[in-house]
């Protein structure tokens, strides 16, 4: 496994820890997501005890990626976390509004992120960094 590619991954786990925590809390169900994400990812427990201690961290931030297909994934994914407790905390909403002006995905493009998560269209597939 090349090393760009395990460290998408990991910055993909991490980021959802970071959204999962951003209300203050985490929840059974954000939990399950995580552990299913982590497993998705073809990580272990050490890589999401390793993602969970840097969400707890003071220096646990988003960080975000370059390419646009990665960008669109980690919204597709942190929209996933964002519901997976069935409440909508405003502290996660200015995270995920922050994260997409930051990325410059607005309008349409993020409405049509939005709509293919709701309807389950869109997929969050770890990516090859290598193509």
């Amino acid at each position: 496994m090349s090393e760009p590619s395990y460290t998408h991954r990991k910055r993909q786990l991490r980021n959802l820890v970071v959204m999962a925590l951003a209300d203050g809390s985490i929840g059974q169900r954000e939990v399950e997501l995580i552990a299913e994400r982590c497993v998705e990812l073809g990580f272990g427990q050490d890589e999401l005890q390793s993602a969970l201690a840097y969400g707890l961290g003071d220096d646990a931030a988003l960080e975000l990626p370059a390419d646009t297909a990665d960008r669109e994934s980690l919204l597709a994914d942190l929209i996933s976390m964002m519901a997976a407790d069935g409440m909508l905390a405003e502290s996660e909403k200015r995270l995920f509004a922050l994260a997409a002006a930051h990325m410059d995905i607005t309008g349409d493009r993020l409405q049509g992120i939005i709509s293919g998560v709701v309807e389950g269209k869109l997929t969050h597939e770890p990516k090859d960094d290598s193509e």
